[in-house]
């Protein structure tokens, strides 16, 4: 089928698509095609966006919210579609408007991908304790990826706007095809055995296709991303892309610019916050150094900074009458102490053999051994010891 134009007519892009939507709908109506879903997307309206693609080739299918109640698909379905193929003019693209959808089996690819990320989480590979915490303020970022990509711009636009002291150190990797596992499995042990290490490494590349992503789901390229000193996050694709990076980095970004805004805090938003505070305490000194101010100029104003003898006299006077009494106490102590002695001493002279002497009383000793007597024997030699003359007798 072929439409002649007027060669010196001028179109507009709208019209050309226009055209172009009117020819596809007139040719390929009520069409069946059998394909694998890739990029399957929800939006909030309920309408369902995916492409369906064979080993060569791609076509974007929509499944609006009339024809998708009860309809359940997952990522890498084997599916066959029925409906009319048509051109949505403001993307310039040729889709195909879905009516029903048959699912035949999981495809290939995604089968695989089940069946990885079961064994290494079964072996422990996702488990919380394998992640590193993120650094706070990193001053020292790494970036695998490819250096031409959208990604590695997307990433140092945002660095560059929200943190230019910030260092990039990019380890450029192959993120599609043959050769970018083993790419992005060494790009991870150079960052690790550099001499600058960074403080985070950020993994990723544009979205895709599952196979345009399937890098990232090779068991040797989440071994590394879990062997990385290092903390890795997870960047790939777009938002509703995951693969099996996702779950062993230590955080999953949607986005390598979401990855990019996660890692740095706003250079900008964090002066703000600092002069915030810097208001709040100078606010904050001001009330107290005022306060302080008020308390001082009443406390010049008592009476006793102007007459200072005030305090000192009172205290005076409290000390004589303290020491008057203490010598009172201490005198009539004394006095008692002194009758106390005294009787104590005649207590003590009343019992001194003297005393008891005086009172006609004699004290017989040995004159062998000058001990005491008390009963005697017959022709013992005893001196005697009166108040008036010591004597010596025997006994008979």
């Amino acid at each position: 089928m072929s439409i002649i134009f007027d060669e010196n007519k001028i179109f507009t892009v709208c019209e050309i698509s226009g055209i172009i939507k009117e020819m596809l709908e007139g040719v390929l109506a009520n069409v069946r095609i059998e394909g694998e879903i890739s990029n399957l997307k929800t939006a909030a309206s309920g309408h369902i966006y995916f492409d369906l693609k064979d080993e060569d080739a791609l076509i974007s299918a929509v499944l609006f919210r009339g024809n998708a109640r009860g309809v359940k698909l997952k990522e890498g379905d084997k599916v066959c579609v029925k409906g009319d193929i048509s051109c949505y003019i403001k993307a310039g693209r040729y889709q195909i408007i879905v009516r029903s959808v048959e699912v035949k089996t999981v495809g290939d690819l995604y089968a695989r991908f089940e069946a990885l990320k079961a064994k290494l989480a079964e072996e422990g590979l996702f488990d919380a304790g394998n992640k590193l915490p993120l650094p706070k303020f990193p001053s020292v970022i790494g970036v695998i990826t490819s250096p031409t990509g959208a990604a590695i711009r997307d990433i140092l636009s945002v660095l560059s706007r929200r943190a230019k002291q910030v260092q990039v150190i990019l380890a450029p990797s192959l993120v599609q095809g043959e050769g970018a596992k083993e790419n992005i499995v060494q790009a991870l042990k150079n960052l690790n055995k550099i001499t600058t290490k960074p403080d985070v490494i950020l993994l990723g590349r544009g979205g895709g296709s599952i196979e345009d992503l399937w890098c990232f789901n090779e068991e040797e390229v989440v071994r590394a991303v879990v062997k990385s000193k290092i903390p890795v996050i997870s960047c790939v694709g777009h938002e509703t892309d995951f693969t099996l990076t996702d779950f062993a980095a230590s955080l999953r970004a949607p986005t390598p610019s979401a990855a990019a805004e996660l890692v740095v805090q706003n250079t900008q938003d964090m002066l703000k916050h600092l002069e915030s505070l810097k208001k709040l305490l100078s606010v904050s000194l001001d009330s107290k150094y005022t306060n302080l101010q008020t308390r001082l100029k009443a406390i010049m104003k008592n009476k006793i900074f102007k007459e200072p003898s005030l305090i000192c006299l009172p205290k005076e006077q409290e000390l004589d009458y303290l020491r008057e009494k203490l010598f009172l106490n201490f005198t009539d102590l004394t006095d008692k102490k002194e009758h106390r002695l005294e009787l104590l001493n005649n207590a003590l002279l009343n019992l001194s053999p003297q005393s008891v002497l005086k009172r006609g009383y004699a004290v017989v000793r040995r004159v062998s051994d000058g001990q005491i007597v008390k009963n005697s024997v017959p022709g013992e030699h005893l001196k005697v010891q009166t108040e008036i003359a010591d004597f010596e007798v025997k006994t008979l």
